[in-house]
Parts: structure tokens; sequence; C-alpha cells
């Protein structure tokens, strides 16, 4: 049976923003299993994605063992426009209203490319929500807070001016432009599907308002402010985004593991080894059970102090302690919880259901 044709489970629904544009999502996989959300990216759509020879193959191997949800951003796909500019907080609202939609009270959030500064963003501003965090081919900043020479933002607003006149062009040859970059070893079905889904995802002046409002992002201040387990995965060879860029993301969250992917395209191709590495990689990343931490009685009712948000003058009354005595305990407790600082520790403590 072709690519094509393979039946996959498929639910799509429907939702809102504030301002009232349609955002259309979608449910594969293993249905009930942990949920993985993909954050949208520049040229989603969820019904082509299962009719794509690069995208169809991924959700079905990653449905094997997790819950897969995906959404269109506004003003692609099947997701309608609206008059809000593109940026960041729209990019984070979007993932906000497919989770509510969807109901999983935590999930990991998989942010591919340009998703990953709005997958880092909604992590850190909703880490009761997020269980995991997987950042695929991504960065952090865009083009205009690298410090661009001259020569590189006259290329960037070159390729703009190409994206808006050459788009919806029944001529393949402007987005073979683009797919030359984003998958150098493709094969002649690949480019071709590639193609299709940059025409299919949108209209030309707005896949030129994405790129122009990834460009602006900047989540480095969110980075830090992460809690969940992170896992950042980037291609050795990938001419869209540096490998460079892929280790700055890493850095800036704490405790980011990095798995390097032996591949010269944006994201490994299905015929790839890398391709199965990346999957196997993600799945157990996410069904991953950590270790249970064993707690002494005393380090236990210390932890359920913390878990119900009292402070440190609050603690060391309840257990009749010095206040100094109480901080020492605490930095013992999170040092054995692996966690940096109350926050964490709180959330860590309710996850543990202490």
């Amino acid at each position: 049976m072709s690519l094509s044709t393979r039946p996959l489970t498929h639910e799509l629904r429907f939702t809102h923003v504030a301002s009232g544009a349609r955002i259309a999502w979608a449910r594969s996989g293993r249905l009930g299993a942990p949920v993985l959300l993909r954050a949208a990216h520049w040229m989603t759509h969820v019904d082509y994605d299962l009719r794509s020879p690069l995208w169809q193959p991924f959700i079905e191997r990653i449905g094997r063992q997790l819950e897969v949800v995906r959404y269109d951003e506004r003003g692609c796909g099947l997701s309608t426009a609206d008059d809000v500019p593109l940026s960041l907080d729209t990019a984070v609202e979007e993932i906000e209203v497919v989770a509510e939609a969807h109901g999983a009270e935590r999930f990991a959030l998989l942010g591919i490319s340009g998703g990953a500064a709005a997958a880092v963003a909604y992590a850190a501003r909703h880490s009761e929500r997020v269980s995991h965090l997987i950042l695929l081919a991504g960065y952090t900043h865009g083009l205009l807070h690298r410090n661009p020479s001259a020569q590189t933002l006259a290329f960037h607003e070159a390729q703009l001016k190409l994206i808006e006149l050459g788009w919806g062009r029944n001529d393949p040859g402007v987005q073979a432009m683009f797919t030359s970059r984003f998958m150098p070893g493709g094969n002649a079905e690949q480019i071709a599907s590639f193609n299709e889904h940059q025409r299919l995802s949108c209209g030309g002046q707005h896949a030129a308002a994405i790129v122009r409002a990834k460009s602006e992002q900047d989540a480095r201040a969110l980075a830090a402010k992460v809690q969940a387990p992170t896992l950042v995965l980037h291609s050795e060879g990938d001419l869209v985004i540096p490998l460079a860029l892929g280790h700055e993301l890493a850095v800036s969250i704490p405790g980011a593991r990095f798995e390097l992917l032996r591949s010269r395209n944006h994201l490994p191709l299905p015929q790839e080894p890398a391709f199965e590495r990346m999957c196997q990689v993600i799945t157990e990343f996410v069904a991953q059970k950590p270790s249970p931490v064993q707690l002494t009685p005393r380090e236990r009712e210390l932890a359920g102090l913390v878990g119900q948000g009292l402070d440190n003058l609050q603690i060391a009354a309840h257990l009749g302690l010095a206040d100094k005595t109480v901080r020492n305990m605490l930095s013992a407790l999170y040092t054995k919880l692996g966690v940096e600082g109350r926050a964490m520790a709180v959330v860590k403590v309710r996850d543990m259901g202490l």
C-alpha cells in the first residue's frame, strides 16, 4: 500500500483564537496515549500532512506510541486569517487554544524550525502543562536579532519579495528555490510534494508575513525559565538553520539534552537512518518515566510543604526549625530532586503526588 493511501487515524476539529479566527487542529496516532502537540511552523496543512511523503511517515511512526496533535496557524491550511499582526504572542495564543480544546492536563510539546521559539515561550509561561519539550531544527531568536550584515538583510528582503510575488504562480520554480535548501537529499516525489505543500499552505503575502514575523521573534529571555525536561535535535548539515543555532538553543535551556542527527536535510527524510533515530529518540524521551526519587520521611514532609506553596518562614514555623536550617534542608532537597529553585521544586513534588 502506498504512503498516500495507507490509513491513519485522523480526527479533524476546530477552535478559535480571541480575534475569532478559526484554528484547525487534528488528532492522529494512538489516541489516549501520551500526547505530543506539534507547534505550528512555516507551511502547515493538517489534511495534506496525511498525503505528504514527508509528514505522513513521521506522523505514522511517532503515532505508534503517542497521540499526535497538529494544527494550522491562522491564515494557513484550514485555519482562517485575521488582522492581528503575527508575533511570538499570537503564536503562543494558538498553542494555548489548541491545548485547551484538546483538554489534556499535561502534554509534550514539539517545536520544529520556526515553531521552536513559540514552543519555548509556551513552556516557560505554562510550566504546569508541559511534561516534555522537544525542539527540532529550531532556534530561540530570528534573523533580525543575530546582528545580520547589510548583505544578509538585503538577501532576506529579496527572498520576502520573491515569496510575495511568486508563491501562487503555477510554476514550481519559486518553491523549488526553498525546497533545495530544505531537502537537498530529497527524491523527485518528495520535492514535488514539498513544493505543493508550500503552495497549499497559504498565499504569497501571508507566507512572507510569516517569514518576516519569525525573523523578529526572540525567546531568549524565556528559554532560561523553561522547567520541562528538554530535548534539542538538529541535523549536522542543515542549510536552513545552521547547527550553531541548535547548539545555542540547547545551551539556553537549563539541563537540555542535545542530539545530533546525521543528515544534510533540514529535517531527516524517511529514507535516511537519521529519520528512524529522530523518531526513536523523540518517542522514548516522551514516554520515559523518571526514576523514583527516594526521600526520607522528613524530606517527604518538607517536599509536601513546598508543594503547598509555603515560603521558608512558614515552613520553619510548621516544622519548628530555624530559618537557616530550613534553607539548608531545602538546598539539599532541591539537589536530590534534580531541580533548580522553588518554582521547579513545586512542579516536581506535585508531579510526584506529594
